[in-house]
């Protein structure tokens, strides 16, 4: 199958679209990784919902794109039974190019069933990871914070390197801190200094200095979440085009590109309405249009909003076609 698949990506530099609940899904993957992502994460998964069926959730987060490569399908979960069963459904299923394990969700709906809590039980998760090495022949890999309220990711990245991990990818906050203060990026170089497997590192890339500078850190990548909504083009500036900067032309292609894969995936009012939070992002040099992007209905509101008078000097970019469907 794909064992290998984390060493052979590697091979270049770049960066990492990474696992982010509502954001990565199926048409922002897509997006990214024409723009040069390493590879994409998909929005966590219940393990439990795909072992038992398959819960519709479940499904419609897994599911690939038409002719999708380089995605890793994550799960969530803290029981390895589970973890192995619902491994072998994510490789037969869904076609992942390899699979993670979410050490690293804070959030509280998940206490008690693995994400970040697995920091505080970590024979637990060196259980889970080796249960999933067993049962596919793919890259298992875990994605941890430093620590649940003081850092030990030292110890955590070479536990779960013994346990059978291929890649660690390390947030530089702890759980308790959730997404306040700053990443400690010292503390995730230690971490990649430690063990011997490729370690990414996450947190606080908004822009190309701050990627530039990471990656220069010890790192074999760098992961980006949150610096990436509606800015694809920071992967291809990651991958060494550091003038790939998007006219104003670009943007609006690329923004209406996007409304019309979420329009083809979800429908036009479950795909514009699960669109309003990225539209804004697309557009930092016209605030005045945020209020209307949040409030977008129809793509024919949005086109008229895009493609009116034109903005002086813009260089029109030809439409590129698009070819999501849902499967």
């Amino acid at each position: 199958m794909n064992a290998g698949f984390y060493q052979d990506r590697l091979r270049v530099k770049g960066a990492v679209l990474a696992p982010m609940a509502g954001y990565s899904d199926a048409p922002m993957r897509q997006l990214c990784s024409e723009q040069g992502a390493l590879w994409t994460v998909s929005e966590m998964i219940s393990a439990r919902g795909l072992v038992h069926g398959g819960e519709n959730a479940s499904l419609d987060l897994g599911r690939p794109y038409p002719g999708e490569q380089n995605r890793v399908v994550q799960l969530f979960g803290d029981d390895p039974e589970v973890l192995a069963g619902a491994s072998i459904r994510a490789a037969e299923w869904f076609g992942a190019a390899a699979l993670d394990l979410n050490m690293g969700c804070p959030v509280p709906k998940l206490r008690g069933r693995g994400g970040a809590c697995l920091l505080q039980t970590p024979d637990v998760a060196y259980r889970l990871v080796t249960a999933m090495r067993g049962a596919v022949p793919l890259d298992v890999s875990a994605k941890i914070r430093l620590g649940w309220d003081h850092n030990r990711a030292v110890e955590l990245a070479q536990g779960l390197a013994a346990a059978g991990a291929s890649l660690i990818t390390v947030h530089g906050r702890t759980s308790a801190q959730k997404y306040t203060g700053e990443a400690d990026w010292d503390a995730i170089q230690a971490v990649a200094a430690s063990v011997d497997v490729p370690v990414v590192g996450s947190g606080d890339i908004q822009d190309l200095p701050t990627l530039q500078r990471r990656q220069q850190g010890g790192v074999a990548a760098v992961m980006v979440g949150r610096g990436a909504v509606g800015n694809p083009w920071l992967f291809a500036q990651a991958r060494g085009d550091p003038d790939r900067v998007p006219d104003h032309a670009e943007r609006v292609q690329t923004a209406l590109r996007h409304a019309r894969l979420n329009v083809q995936w979800y429908g036009e009012r479950r795909g514009l309405l699960q669109l309003r939070k990225v539209l804004p992002r697309y557009f930092p040099a016209r605030p005045e249009w945020r209020e209307r992007l949040v409030q977008i209905s129809t793509l024919p509101e949005l086109e008229h909003l895009l493609m009116g008078p034109p903005v002086r000097g813009a260089v029109s970019a030809p439409r590129t076609g698009y070819d999501l469907v849902r499967s």
